[in-house]
């Protein structure tokens, strides 16, 4: 998905949001992260939802004690919303800290397609 200034799709934003409470509600930290990872991929055009995504991974290493993934996450936080404005994420990418920040990933069929109808 190219640089846009509009504001997330419906059906991403839905998807993106469900997500998040996929990663709240989970029960498991492999879950957890994995739904976090999803709404990055699916955020990461958008300004905006593109920093909450890192926020929500942000606290879930702070809460975990995990403070390579802690430090990482506030270095993302920093240049999410700047890398989205200028079309700068990498497509795929899961945005954890072992990931590089500009590596590109294959994106999950089911996401490439709702991000494709954007």
């Amino acid at each position: 998905m190219a640089f846009t200034l509009a504001p997330m799709p419906a059906p991403v934003r839905a998807a993106f949001e469900e997500e998040l409470r996929a990663a709240r509600a989970a029960r498991d930290l492999d879950a957890m992260w994995t739904a976090l990872e999803r709404a990055h991929i699916l955020s990461q055009p958008w300004a905006w939802p593109h920093t909450r995504s890192h926020w929500h991974m942000f606290l879930l290493a702070l809460r975990r004690r995990d403070r390579r993934e802690a430090v990482g996450q506030a270095v993302r936080l920093a240049v999410a919303g700047p890398s989205s404005l200028l079309d700068l994420a990498p497509p795929g990418n899961t945005g954890r800290a072992s990931v590089g920040l500009r590596t590109e990933m294959p994106v999950p069929g089911d996401l490439a397609a709702l991000l494709a109808e954007a």
